[in-house]
């Protein structure tokens, strides 16, 4: 395997950075996590700009690190989860969907930021719509097998394409500027 291969840290980057960067995006996602608005049976948080951000930002190991150490945390009990909510509940409840998506999600962007496809340009705000699309689809059939299809396309899907476009949006700007400093290298 190529030392700069996208399955493993770029040699440049230390173990140290490494970690702080999975350990800072995990940070971030619990805090969009907390900035809500409360909807039911779905809040509407940043969480998935966050997930986004950690792979187009990271690359695809980083990224999912830092969404899988977000959700560690949260299964431990830690309420960093949508709501405060922490525990198993959230993993096997209506919502549990939105956060099985997160992982996909955020490899997927960083898959997507190696390869280039995330320059500056208005197909790398498509693709993030794609993926937020991808969360809101995995998510909209866990929930409709909890409360059915139409109330989750309803209250789970629907309200939250406007939102998607923007944060896609956000994820591109604040990827773009992040790539600009040395030890965000995708890697």
């Amino acid at each position: 395997m190529h030392p700069a291969s996208p399955l493993r840290p770029a040699p440049q980057l230390s173990a140290a950075v490494w970690l702080a960067s999975v350990a800072g995006f995990a940070i971030l996602t619990a805090v969009c996590a907390r900035i809500a608005i409360p909807m039911v049976p779905v809040p509407m948080t940043l969480q998935t700009w966050a997930v986004l951000l950690a792979g187009a930002a990271t690359g695809p190991v980083r990224g999912v690190s830092a969404v899988a150490l977000y959700l560690v945390a949260g299964l431990a009990g830690l309420p960093v989860l949508a709501d405060g909510a922490s525990g198993l509940a959230p993993f096997t409840g209506p919502t549990a969907g939105y956060l099985i998506a997160f992982l996909p999600a955020a490899g997927l962007a960083g898959w997507l930021c190696v390869k280039g496809r995330l320059a500056r340009s208005p197909a790398a705000v498509g693709w993030m719509v794609a993926l937020h699309l991808l969360i809101l689809a995995v998510g909209g059939v866990w929930l409709a097998l909890n409360i059915g299809a139409g109330p989750a396309l309803e209250h789970g899907v629907l309200p939250f394409l406007p939102g998607a476009v923007l944060k896609s949006v956000l994820v591109v700007a604040a990827a773009y500027g992040l790539s600009r400093l040395k030890w965000f290298r995708r890697a």
